[in-house]
């Protein structure tokens, strides 16, 4: 309970309130830390995530692959609609494990293919009930019985249990995947191995930045991480190249030429690939031919006055070269400009900041022409995933141009006013982890769920052409798919809730696969229950999500009130029935939702919901399209950045402990990381020691400190090797490779370092936490008055 937060209280309040929200944090970092996560428990709520943890799968899925945002799920739909807590899934069917956890199992059934529910499809599980001596299963999804296939039976031991549960990792536990068979693939052919197709931008900024040969160095070397499954000595995946302006340049690298060859296509109205043979090649037989394109295409360019540049003809040659080939694959395309040139998805600069808080507002988040729809539908339909990097120094339009990217379930990657010299690393870094990490192509999922609960909605970067299965050209290791669930029927507290993700999909090395995850939930009749095991962190995923979507649809400020609105629901419904009777007067909040309030002011200032003047609509489409599909502790960073003090002990190999996001918190004399997923800012104080400055920057005073490093100098002493192991371990942590930017206090750009300091009030007008506290309290009160 918390006094009643009256001005001369309140920030003893939010203080109150935060400690303990932060005390949460440590306590479990210091009980949930050491000891490994056993999954074998039905609806145990996982560590945060914001804890640093090992898994043990003994049943369900790891945390790494689910996150739900309660592991208790009302026995009623009414019971439900009363609390207004969203039940939702948080899925990332290809995460990325650490080095101690094991990969999924692979299981190969043979021809016969994974044993599976004759009614509902369910795939063999953990929660599967064998009867009549082992001869036959009850599904626990569906409650049907189906016949084991005499291959597959065993006996039972005296427990009802198979004698060969601890063989089969299907059996015993929460993740794995089979060899699918043929019936799984397209046309009942197994897949060719997929292919890259690198598509280079080589209009006049391009090549005058140095991009164009900055990209091609760098593809040299690339070469040779392409991603392989296994002990596989080289990666099966081939390459193509193609280069384009106004026109369309496709590149012959055939193993047996002595040269390149250019074929050019300038009809754009009517794409196709002008060769066959020798476009999608195999990078040990063609690497002399490949290395040679790369040294001649900057030089072939170098000269060039052509400005204008065409978009969706590039899209169409890529998916048309994979149709030729019969396989999937990737796009990588790197492109520069509004594509204004004369041609099929030509667009026009519509950016107009005027109609921010406006009805029309929406219309700058939908893309300008269905041309992109249309086109991103045919690519899903061929398994064309779409990779789009974009060095803008002007309006690019990335709420139309990012459709085929985002409905492909590709990544979009943005560097404003490219300078090779700032920015090369990041983009560089960006470009070596999309070209290297596990991908599944052409990729269906489906979520199937016990009865009672039904999976309705979802949200991230996908194609749904009916309302179960969502459908990808690729998926890689850091996407999620969040899927939100309502009740069609009652649930049992004693039977709880099931939900198992099924993912078909074709590996790097062409083999088609599913790789299945299983979690069990409790159910409740006790709004107690529920409150007790929510997880605030997947919640705050959700609802950013949510009213993301929103957006498109809706003027912002009737998104923003939605939210706040539901959230003092979530917050009246625990303090009518959960907490003991108080004062109306004081603010109550339930032990695992006291960060609830914090984080969902931080979304209400996102540059979606609350753009600053200098936040462009491209930013805005383009934060939008990003934070669709994050994982949970991608959003808990995003929203409320970490700030960590440097600390001068050296000795230490952890990192330091994060502080209060707010102006408050810092200290004249020290240094300060915060870091959100996408920067990492270097705060000096102006007080700040003189050795420290010489240890650090390599100058002797806080006056020749250059805010334009973006990275720290190499010097040999502790606190410069201390500080930049701290940011290695950051950049390491995060799926996109963070700009490092320096800021003084006092300087020019601290400016921008203070909208990063969430819980102060913002410059657009965002609530200090503080005062958005207050605010909650009021409509809570007013909700149980």
């Amino acid at each position: 309970h918390f006094p009643h937060p009256q001005n001369s209280n309140h920030k003893f309040l939010s203080t109150t309130v935060m400690s303990l929200g932060q005390s949460l944090i440590e306590d479990d970092r210091s009980n949930r830390g050491s000891e490994p996560f056993v999954t074998g428990v039905r609806g145990q709520v996982p560590p945060l995530v914001t804890t640093n943890f090992l898994v043990k799968d003994q049943g369900n899925a790891s945390p790494r692959y689910i996150r739900c945002t309660s592991y208790n799920i009302p026995c009623t739909s009414d019971m439900a609609k009363q609390s207004q807590v969203p039940l939702a899934a948080v899925i990332k069917p290809l995460a990325t494990l650490p080095p101690d956890e094991t990969l999924p199992y692979l299981v190969d059934h043979g021809e016969s293919g994974p044993v599976r529910c004759n009614r509902c499809k369910a795939y063999m599980c953990p929660f599967m009930q064998f009867i009549e001596g082992g001869r036959r299963f009850q599904c626990c999804f569906c409650s049907c019985v189906t016949e084991v296939p005499p291959h597959y039976f065993q006996h039972l031991d005296h427990t009802g249990k198979r004698v060969d549960f601890y063989d089969r990792p299907e059996l015993s536990l929460g993740s794995y995947e089979f060899l699918a068979t043929v019936d799984y693939c397209k046309n009942n052919k197994f897949p060719s191995p997929p292919a890259f197709i690198f598509m280079i931008d080589v209009s006049y900024n391009a090549v005058k930045s140095g991009l164009v040969r900055l990209i091609c160095e760098e593809l040299k070397s690339l070469l040779d991480y392409l991603p392989r499954e296994g002990n596989m000595e080289e990666s099966a995946i081939r390459v193509g190249f193609v280069t384009y302006n106004k026109v369309l340049h496709f590149y012959n690298v055939k193993s047996s030429l002595a040269q390149p060859q250019m074929m050019v296509v300038s009809d754009v109205a009517d794409m196709f690939v002008p060769l066959l043979d020798g476009f999608l090649v195999n990078v040990n037989e063609s690497r002399t031919v490949i290395i040679s394109l790369l040294d001649q295409i900057p030089e072939m360019f170098a000269d060039t006055r052509e400005t204008e540049t065409v978009f969706g003809p590039v899209i169409q040659a890529g998916l048309e070269a994979l149709k030729a080939a019969e396989c999937a694959g990737k796009l990588f395309i790197f492109h520069t400009s509004l594509p204004i040139a004369e041609a099929p998805g030509k667009l026009k600069n519509r950016d107009d900041k005027k109609l921010i808080n406006t009805d029309k507002e929406k219309t700058l988040f939908q893309p300008q022409t269905s041309f992109y729809n249309n086109l991103a539908k045919d690519c899903v339909a061929q398994g064309c995933c779409v990779d789009l990097f974009l060095f803008p120094n002007q309006y690019l339009d990335v709420a139309t141009l990012g459709i085929v990217t985002y409905q492909t379930g590709g990544s979009i990657y943005k560097y404003a006013y490219f300078q090779v010299r700032t920015d090369q690393d990041r983009f560089l870094n960006d470009l070596r982890r999309d070209v290297q990490k596990e991908v599944g192509f052409d990729a269906v999922m489906r979520v199937r769920t016990s009865t009672g609960i039904r999976a309705t909605d979802f949200f991230g970067a996908f194609f749904m052409s009916n309302t179960t299965d969502v459908e990808m050209a690729g998926l890689d290791c850091d996407k999620t798919i969040t899927v939100e669930f309502k009740h069609d029927d009652k649930l049992s507290e004693d039977s709880g809730a099931l939900l198992q993700c099924a993912l078909l999909y074709t590996s790097c090395a062409g083999q088609r696969r599913l790789r299945i995850h299983n979690l069990s939930l409790n159910c409740c009749t006790q709004l107690a229950d529920l409150y007790r095991n929510c997880e605030t962190d997947t919640l705050i995923n959700y609802l950013a999500k949510y009213a993301y979507r929103g957006v498109l649809n809706s003027p912002v400020k009737t998104v923003r009130d939605a939210l706040i609105n539901q959230c003092a629901q979530i917050l009246a419904c625990y303090r009518k029935n959960c907490a003991s009777p108080s004062s109306a007067g004081q603010l109550i909040l339930p032990e695992c939702m006291k960060l609830l309030p914090v984080y969902l002011n931080c979304v209400l200032k996102s540059d979606v919901l609350q753009p600053g003047p200098e936040v462009t609509t491209d930013d805005r489409a383009y934060i939008r399209q990003l934070v669709t599909s994050m994982d949970v502790a991608e959003t808990n960073v995003f929203f409320y950045p970490r700030l960590l003090p440097v600390v001068t002990d050296v000795d230490s190999d952890s990192l330091p402990a994060a502080i209060r996001n707010s102006e408050e918190r810092l200290s004249k004399g020290d240094i300060y990381l915060l870091e959100n997923g996408l920067n990492i800012f270097v705060w000096v104080g102006v007080n700040v020691q003189q050795g420290l400055i010489q240890n650090l920057f390599g100058v002797s005073s806080f006056s020749q400190i250059s805010s334009t490093l973006n990275t720290l100098p190499v010097l040999e002493n502790p606190f410069s090797k201390k500080v930049r192991s701290i940011i290695d371990m950051l950049q390491v942590q995060r799926s996109r490779y963070m700009k490092l930017i320096i800021v003084k206090q006092e300087d020019k750009l601290e400016m921008l370092f203070k909208q990063f300091l969430v819980e102060d009030k913002s410059l657009t007008g965002g609530a200090s936490y503080v005062d958005f506290l207050c605010h909650m309290h009021k409509e809570i009160r007013q909700l149980l008055s």
